[in-house]
């Protein structure tokens, strides 16, 4: 096993396929079945990490999970999305009000505007 990314906030071990292979047909030490299963250690550390900044300002500022209450919100997150996403083409790298990388915000407009459209809306 190996350190493939080390910073202030995240340390992440990977295995070996060799290892893994070997983990889940062991007769004898520690075995784990999780072939098939979501690989959360796939998401990128750094764009997780400044997307969590992202909700904790908005948690602070409004109230944690205020998201799942914005009326007409499908249209609100993909124009907010756009608007973060115009800054930041525009060489306005980070939100002057947060002071966090317009893509994160971005991203999290995203993740709102995905969980309206599958789980908490009824708009269009």
């Amino acid at each position: 096993m190996g350190i493939i990314y080390s910073g202030p906030l995240f340390i992440s071990i990977m295995a070996t396929k060799e290892q893994i292979k070997q983990s889940q047909i062991a007769t004898e030490g520690g075995r784990k079945f999780d072939g098939g299963k979501l690989r959360y250690g796939l998401l990128p550390p750094l764009a997780l990490a400044e997307t969590v900044k992202v909700l904790t300002f908005g948690a602070e500022k409004y109230e944690p999970d205020n998201w799942k209450q914005v009326p007409d919100s499908k249209r609100r997150y993909f124009d907010a999305a756009q608007r973060h996403l115009w800054a930041y083409k525009d060489n306005e790298v980070l939100d002057p009000e947060s002071g966090i990388h317009h893509l994160a915000h971005a991203m999290c407009c995203l993740m709102f505007l995905y969980e309206h459209d599958v789980k908490y809306s009824k708009d269009v």
